[in-house]
């Protein structure tokens, strides 16, 4: 091993006052009637100091029956849960900001990380000179768990016949540091330790879980089946799992050590779904340049999962409904999209755990760059690109609104600096992250969902900034060290700092990065790592045609919420007559101003092929430009180095010259978009243009629709919107020998399709003069219905059929006056577009289609037209769909409709009906979903908040 390697192993120290080397997991019971567990578990603790006579292990909801020391020693035990008493006695206040403090108080107050657990186990008299001598501790612990409130979820549909004719499974699930939750263990991820799983299951059941399967030996009866599971590589608590049913079992047939399960009669959309794992493999072993680390890898498919994809030590469990054939379009990408990222976690958050929780951003930010890699592999760049700018975009926006989003919490000493930067949270000076921040982020357990989830999109693109600065090659040789230097530590026997080098630190990672790259990254880490907020431009340019200079300004406002102030290099790139040139300009203050020399001469009536960037030479016309100047467009930060946002005025011919002309498709979203603040025609013909450009990037000419609708109502006066939508869908959709007849579905061309699917829903928005929606675009969006034919397609049209849907309902306007109870008094518009939902809502009920996709369009259409007056407001038909049974996404649209109809009609009766579900639905995912609904829509005035955060008792 290396000299740097074993200095990484002594920078970990455990808080605790035992090391764990291995543990037995022992399940003997699972009882789906009462949806119960029971078993044991047997820890292998090393003492670490002497005269210690406690030892706390993490576990909640289990009933705890007894505790042994070495099988010898009787060992008597306190088992405490603060979170379930977080406020419950207190009578004076009642504030959020009071309950945040006090829940975050609990959780530290359990923190195995701090040396903490829910079980307190004291050690007998007799047992103390094991502890004093340092040999080692088998603590046996007997448990079990009945109807689980999170952790472990059964499904047992309610039918005729046994458990495994029924379906009825289970499987394990939870967030970071949950697997305390359905067995005692030391729940953290810096406590790595080899394992022994076992799980006895009635004989039709098949237990899948992590390591290898050794052997299945049965009872002497043959009604039960025990599974044995060896893991020889050690792992931490929070990657194991199981899942338990009447699985089918495909042995991937590229790969023999891949095995696919899924639920009874699913086995042809497993084959299907799953035939593309292989190239994940490929691709992934080959760009880090080793071996995926374990000797086996499943995947199993199980029903109401709480998430779509959770990836465990060499098993991911996955939910069912991401399956599908090869007649469905659009759920391929988001599966293999998933399937791709759980694989990336096998080797970076399954093999390699963060060390602690400020380090998580490491092992979420290598899985998701990797996978990023392979999209583009996959969907090549300019899909990889859309990715990147999409979740920019989607940061940009969560951090003006709620704060900077901070990847490490605690405060580090970068490599070759004295100084001890970083305190989890920015100044107020540089960016305000505390107004909208409720809970601290400083724990799995307190941080909140979203924030997450922004954490790890943040912690993505931090990555691609540092391939960005030290180049891919490198980033991916730092990535193969680290895994090198954990499959070196895997290996060897257990000694007290052995496994350090399966955590990753952050620390850690800064210093292999410098020694790999030679750059100092120190700023740049600071800047991105330790405090939060992105960087805002706003830009404008000046061409002085005397000195023939662009005389540039850029300005940073650092005091609002979410903003970061920027000192550095910034590059910006000028398109000029004569060919496309980049300049860096030196960012050191909040108004930075620049002149750029041009490299051309303004061309008044000369006409000559001008350069691209990427080499490619076009002729354009110049006659809507400036005569005396020679830029048609200007850029900043086109490689997106910075988390930024960049607000750029020019004048409306440079966007549409952009649009037309830059090939990056960042560029030409970012023109499409500027070009809405600019309603004329000059802008209606380039947005037609690319709409109908087939060589121009599908999500860019779906964006262009969309577009183009908001021009169209800026334009209402001069320009008849609908009839251009409507032409330009039948000169791309047309039959070739009469354009007015859409031809048959065919949509083996992706892009056209999902183009298809755009331009209605996009033509359903555009008004006229009075606010209302033509009768020629309803007319025609009602025809596209009647006449869909898809016979000879070989594809399925569900999702074209619910675009279709939605487009219908985008047709809605507010009622004049509510309406009657009787249809007779419906508008002639909205009785077709009601008598199209319904005859579309009864059809799905006799040829349902996959993920009931039309059915969940129609119950959206009935919510716009209750909520526009068209109808009476009932929502007797949401609860019905809403019910426990219905597909799931199904339950979910109705629940939203519900909760859109509690925030108009503030009925209280439907919101305790919505609250008893999210206390009683027997599907975790549908609680919390509703909670989220109601988050999103709160059903108070927001202007009462800081009661909300402040009030006393009440």
């Amino acid at each position: 091993m290396s000299r740097g390697a074993k200095r990484q192993d002594r920078s970990f120290e455990s808080p605790r006052d035992f090391r764990l080397s291995h543990q037995i997991l022992c399940i003997t019971g699972v009882n789906f009637s009462r949806k119960s567990i029971i078993g044991y578990v047997e820890l292998h603790l090393l003492p670490l100091r002497s005269n210690v006579n406690r030892i706390k292990i993490n576990s909640k909801q289990c009933r705890i029956y007894r505790a042994c020391i070495n099988e010898v020693w009787e060992a008597s035990f306190l088992y405490s849960d603060p979170t379930l008493a977080v406020c419950q006695n207190e009578a004076k206040q009642h504030d959020l900001n009071y309950f945040s403090a006090c829940h975050y108080d609990a959780v530290s107050f359990v923190d195995p990380d701090k040396g903490n657990g829910e079980l307190n186990i004291k050690i007998p008299q007799d047992a103390m000179y094991l502890v004093n001598e340092q040999k080692m501790l088998r603590v046996s612990i007997e448990f079990s768990l009945e109807r689980p409130s999170g952790g472990m979820h059964f499904v047992v549909p309610e039918m005729e016949g046994s458990m495994a004719e029924r379906g009825a499974h289970m499987f394990t699930y939870g967030i970071e540091n949950a697997c305390r939750l359905w067995f005692p263990c030391i729940d953290s991820y810096s406590e790595p330790c080899t394992w022994k799983l076992e799980f006895t299951v009635d004989a039709a059941m098949i237990a899948v879980s992590c390591g290898d399967l050794i052997e299945t030996v049965y009872t002497p009866d043959m009604k039960k089946k025990t599974f044995h599971y060896v893991l020889n590589l050690p792992t931490s608590a929070a990657n194991i799992a199981l899942a338990v049913g009447p699985f089918e079992v495909l042995v991937d047939p590229y790969m023999p050590e891949v095995t696919h399960f899924c639920l009874p009669k699913l086995m042809p959309l497993l084959e299907h779904t799953t035939e593309y794992l292989h190239q994940a493999f490929d691709f992934l072993e080959e760009s880090l340049g080793t071996r995926y680390p374990f000797s086996y890898y499943k995947q199993v498919f199980v029903d109401e999962a709480f998430v779509d994809a959770a990836a465990y030590m060499s098993v991911t469990i996955f939910n069912t409904n991401l399956l599908h054939s090869s007649r469905i379009i659009d759920q391929t990408f988001l599966t293999r999209r998933l399937m791709a990222q759980a694989l990336a976690e096998q080797f970076f958050g399954c093999f390699i755990n963060p060390e602690t929780w400020s380090d998580a951003w490491l092992t979420k930010g290598i899985s998701k760059y990797l996978t990023g890699l392979l999209l583009k592999k996959t969907f090549g760049v300019n899909e990889y690109r859309y990715h990147i700018n999409r979740e920019l975009t989607d940061l940009c926006n969560y951090e003006q609104e709620i704060g900077g989003v901070v990847l490490h919490t605690d405060p580090i000493q970068l490599p070759g600096v004295k100084e001890i930067i970083g305190t989890g949270n920015p100044t107020v000076d540089e960016v305000n992250t505390g107004n909208n921040l409720y809970f601290p982020n400083k724990h799995p357990h307190t941080i909140s969902w979203k924030y997450m989830e922004m954490r790890e999109i943040k912690a993505h693109l931090v990555m691609r900034l540092i391939e960005l600065k030290i180049g891919q090659d490198l980033i991916l040789q730092v990535f193969n060290k680290l895994l090198s230097l954990a499959t070196q530590a895997a290996t060897q026997k257990f000694l007290y700092d052995t496994w350090s080098n399966m955590l990753i630190s952050t620390l850690g990672f800064l210093k292999l990065l410098s020694t790999v790259s030679g750059k100092d990254l120190n700023a740049f880490l600071d800047q991105w790592l330790c405090r939060g907020g992105i960087v805002q431009f706003q830009g404008s340019f000046h061409f002085n045609r005397k000195r023939n200079v662009v005389e540039l300004e850029l300005r940073q406002d650092p005091g609002r919420t979410g903003i970061a102030r920027y000192v550095g290099p910034l590059q910006v790139t000028i398109q000029e007559l004569d060919g496309s040139f980049t300049h860096t300009l030196q960012v050191e203050d909040n108004l930075t101003k620049g002149e750029i020399t041009c490299h051309s001469k303004s061309r008044r009536h000369k006409k000559k092929k001008i350069p691209l960037i990427n080499g490619e030479e076009v002729d354009m016309d110049l006659s809507a430009m400036d005569a005396d100047s020679p830029v048609l467009w200007i850029r900043v930060d086109t490689e997106m180095t910075l988390l930024r946002q960049v607000i750029f005025q020019q004048p409306d011919y440079q966007w549409q010259y952009q649009l037309r002309y830059e090939r990056d498709i960042v560029a030409q979203i970012e023109a499409i978009q500027n070009l809405e603040n600019f309603a004329s025609q000059p802008s209606v013909g380039t947005l037609t243009e690319t709409i109908e450009n087939d060589q121009c990037f599908y999500r860019v000419r779906m964006t262009a629709a969309h577009s183009l609708t908001k021009i169209a109502n800026g334009l209402v006066a001069s320009y008849s919107g609908h009839t251009a939508m409507i032409a330009i869908f039948k000169r791309l959709f047309g039959a070739y020998s009469c354009p007015d007849i859409v031809r048959q579905n065919k949509f083996s061309n992706f892009q056209s399709y999902f183009l298809q699917k755009t331009i209605p829903v996009a033509l359903a928005k555009i008004r006229n003069a009075h606010g209302l929606c033509p009768k020629e675009s309803l007319a025609f969006l009602v025809e596209l219905i009647k006449y869909n034919d898809n016979n000879r397609n070989k594809f399925s049209d569900n999702y074209y059929r619910a675009a279709l849907i939605d487009a219908l309902t985008g047709t809605v306007t507010p009622a004049v006056a509510m309406v009657s109870t009787s249809t007779e008094s419906l508008t002639p518009e909205t009785k077709q577009v009601l008598e199209e939902v319904t005859r579309c809502l009864n059809l799905e009920k006799l040829l349902p289609c996959y993920h009931h996709t039309v059915t969940v369009a129609c119950l959206k259409a009935i919510r716009t037209l209750q909520k526009n007056g068209h109808l009476p407001s009932d929502p007797t038909l949401f609860q019905t769909y809403a019910q426990y049974g219905h597909f799931m996404e199904i339950r979910l649209a109705a629940l939203e409709a519900l909760v859109d109809y509690v925030k108009v009609e503030t009925n209280a009766d439907i919101l305790s009906w919505l609250l008893d579900i999210v206390e009683q639905d027997p599907v975790p995912t549908v609680r919390h979903t509703v909670l989220h609904m109601l988050i999103r829509n709160p059903l108070f005035n927001l202007q009462l908040r800081p009661m909300l955060t402040s009030c006393h008792g009440y």
